[in-house]
């Protein structure tokens, strides 16, 4: 990170760790939210009218397992990131990690059952509720 002194940047700070960690982290959840925009925004609407169901259900499967992938590295980060900010006490950070737990079990449950359409608009709604949290915490 950069720090800011009376205005000017002063270079990278010696947090280097911390923010290969942040890095990881985010990293992490653009490939979830973001796969997930592209499925509903590209895969789905391209793929649906031609009824290539097994195709799309190819390809949603295949996100799955990467976010679920995506999830271990955000637990894996986010634990960290939480002791090292000292955010264990927040009550955003636990509402957060319900959430999270909530979008894992869609996950699994939606890739048992992926003709339950319903489950990846909530997976969704979580995802971009579980980004706002984060934006809110790293203030």
């Amino acid at each position: 990170m950069w720090r800011v002194a009376d205005g000017a940047a002063t270079g990278p700070s010696d947090d280097l760790p911390v923010t290969f960690v942040r890095y990881l982290h985010l990293l992490a959840m653009a490939f979830f939210v973001g796969g997930q925009l592209f499925l509903v925004a590209a895969v789905v609407p391209s793929l649906r009218p031609d009824g290539d169901r097994e195709r799309l259900r190819a390809i949603a499967r295949r996100f799955g397992w990467g976010t679920l992938a995506a999830i271990t590295v955000l637990i894996g980060t986010g634990i960290p990131l939480a002791s090292h900010f000292h955010r264990w006490e927040s009550g955003t950070l636990h509402v957060k990690l319900a959430l999270v737990a909530l979008v894992a079990g869609l996950v699994v449950w939606h890739m048992r059952r992926p003709q339950a359409h319903t489950l990846e608009g909530a997976m969704f709604v979580g995802s971009l509720a579980i980004v706002w949290l984060g934006v809110s915490l790293a203030l």
